[in-house]
C-alpha cells in the first residue's frame, strides 16, 4: 500500500481489506505508517469493515473473517469493496459489447458498475435479473428522454436475494426462453475445483439458465473472488469464454486460470505485458 493522506475513506478501507486478506492480518501501527493517517482514523476504518462483516477486530489490529459457504453479503456491503478494481473491470468488459447486440447481465456490484459503462454502447438489448442494473438504464432513459440508441431492457422478474438479484422459477422460465450474444456474469466465488459458485442455491439455478442461454460467457470479478467457494456450483471453468479481472490477481492464479480458460483479461494491463491479459 502506498502512503496517501488524501485517500477517500472507501478507498482506504478497500486497501486495508486487501492487506488483511493477503497477509492474514494487520496491526494498527503498521497501517498508520503505510497510509500516513492517524491511529484513530485506522481504528474507525477497522470498525467500519467489522460492521460490514469482512474483518474481525483483534487486540492491536484485525484478521479476515472466515466466511461460511452459505454466507451471502448484501449489495450495500459488497458495493464498498474493491471500488477501483470494479471500475477497471467494468471499463474493460464494456469494450466487449457490440452495438446492436443482445447482452445479459447477472446480479452483482461488478455488473452494476459495468451497466453504467454500457450506457455508451448504442442499441443494446439488455436482459438482466438485477434490479440495480435495470435501474441504471431506467434512470438514464428518464434523464435523457426516450431517444434513439437507448438500450431496451428486459427484467426477468423473480424473488429478490440479499444482493438484489431476482431468482427462482419465474426468472428461470423467462431466461430459458431467451438467447443472447454475450453474458456478463458476476460471481461470488471462482476456483479451479468448484468452478463458479454462489452461497444461494436458487441463484445458482438461475445462473445456470443464464449460462445456458448465452453464446459467450464473460465472467467479471475482482481478484478477491479467486479461491472463494460458495455452497452451490453452477458452471465449470471450461464453460467460460473470458474472465475479466484486475491487476491484484496473483501470478499463480493467472497460470492456473490459463490452463482452463481461453481468455484471461487483466484490466489495466496491456495485452503484450508478460503478466497481463491474454488474447481470446
Amino acid at each position: 500500500m502506498t502512503e496517501n493522506q488524501n485517500l477517500l475513506a472507501e478507498q482506504r478501507r478497500a486497501l486495508i481489506l486487501d492487506e488483511v486478506r493477503r497477509r492474514g492480518g494487520v496491526r494498527v501501527n503498521e497501517l498508520t505508517r503505510r497510509l500516513n493517517v492517524s491511529d484513530m482514523t485506522v481504528r474507525r476504518d477497522l470498525d467500519a469493515l467489522a460492521r460490514q462483516g469482512v474483518v474481525e477486530k483483534v487486540h492491536g489490529g484485525a484478521v479476515p473473517v472466515a466466511e461460511a459457504s452459505t454466507h451471502e453479503p448484501g449489495f450495500e456491503a459488497k458495493s464498498a469493496l474493491e471500488l477501483s478494481a470494479k471500475e477497471d473491470i467494468a471499463r474493460a468488459a464494456a469494450a466487449m459489447a457490440v452495438p446492436g447486440s443482445a447482452v445479459a447481465l447477472s446480479g452483482g456490484t461488478t455488473t452494476y458498475a459495468l451497466a453504467r459503462h454500457l450506457l455508451d454502447v448504442p442499441d443494446l438489448t439488455v436482459v438482466t435479473n438485477s434490479v440495480r442494473v435495470a435501474d441504471v438504464f431506467h434512470t438514464a432513459r428518464q434523464a435523457g428522454g426516450d431517444t434513439g440508441g437507448a438500450a431496451t431492457v428486459v427484467l426477468t422478474g423473480g424473488v429478490r436475494t440479499p444482493s438484489d438479484a431476482l431468482v427462482g422459477p419465474v426468472a428461470d422460465r423467462a431466461i430459458a426462453s431467451l438467447h443472447f450474444d454475450v453474458l456478463f456474469l458476476g460471481v461470488h466465488g471462482i476456483s479451479a475445483e468448484a468452478g463458479l459458485s454462489t452461497p444461494n442455491i436458487a441463484e445458482a439455478e438461475t445462473n445456470r439458465r443464464l449460462v445456458g442461454s448465452a453464446r459467450r460467457v464473460v465472467v467479471v470479478a475482482d481478484h478477491t473472488k479467486w479461491g472463494t467457494v460458495g455452497l452451490s456450483s453452477f458452471a465449470a471453468l471450461d464453460q467460460v469464454d473470458a474472465f475479466v479481472t484486475d491487476r491484484g490477481l496473483s501470478a499463480a492464479a493467472r497460470e492456473e486460470l490459463a490452463e482452463h480458460l481461453p481468455g484471461l483479461v487483466v484490466a489495466g494491463e496491456s495485452p503484450d505485458d508478460p503478466d497481463g491479459s491474454e488474447d481470446f
